[in-house]
């Protein structure tokens, strides 16, 4: 049975955009005549003209995001690693990014399986080597009250365990540590938030509980 979570609070302009990203990007993918591939790019041109008029940004840096992006659309997928310490402690790193704490994880590559992915995450952002055990959550971004993203996102939560290595900072990490439940630093809530980190320690204390999704 699934984890219930908080229902989406997507704004609607964002909703617009990614709707409107969606049609332009699947369009220039499948089109083959100029003048429709001209149509789907101005339709790309709008959506990003909608974001920065929310956001504050720059239509240009948001087009050129959206630019990247090929082939039909789907969700991204972010990959983070539940590593808990004999003492139950949860290991977290300090994002160079934000200064804020989160579990290790990132962006999945194409190369990699989401077990990989997440084991490779943990050895570059904490040092520790970890092997993927079990797959805690599986969920919809725009349901667990992170800010909002101009793409639609799956996050992969995986509980892992140490095998080896020890702390080490890297390009994107200041700082490593283990926290107590009743000690978790300030989060970096695009990635990760205090809900999440309780129900992870719920997992901890019933280990037959099922995966968590959407």
């Amino acid at each position: 049975m699934a984890e219930s979570s908080s229902p989406s609070q997507l704004p609607n302009w964002l909703d617009w955009t990614r709707r409107l990203q969606a049609i332009a990007q699947i369009g220039l993918t499948y089109a083959q005549d100029v003048y429709d591939r001209e149509r789907y790019e101005q339709i790309r041109e709008l959506a990003c003209e909608i974001a920065a008029q929310h956001t504050g940004g720059d239509a240009a840096q948001i087009l050129a995001l959206y630019a990247q992006e090929e082939g039909y659309m789907t969700p991204k997928v972010d990959v983070r690693g539940v590593v808990f310490n004999e003492n139950e402690e949860i290991l977290l790193v300090r994002e160079v990014s934000d200064g804020l704490w989160t579990l290790p994880g990132g962006w999945a590559d194409v190369h990699d399986t989401p077990s990989r992915a997440v084991e490779r995450e943990i050895w570059e952002e904490s040092g520790y080597e970890a092997r993927a055990v079990k797959l805690l959550a599986a969920y919809d971004r725009d349901t667990q009250g992170h800010p909002p993203l101009p793409y639609s996102v799956y996050k992969l939560f995986f509980l892992c365990e140490v095998q080896g290595g020890s702390a080490q900072v890297s390009h994107e990490t200041s700082e490593v540590a283990f926290f107590g439940k009743d000690a978790i630093p300030p989060l970096s809530l695009g990635r990760v938030n205090e809900r999440q980190i309780a129900r992870f320690y719920e997992h901890l204390a019933q280990p037959d509980l099922p995966t968590d999704f959407d």
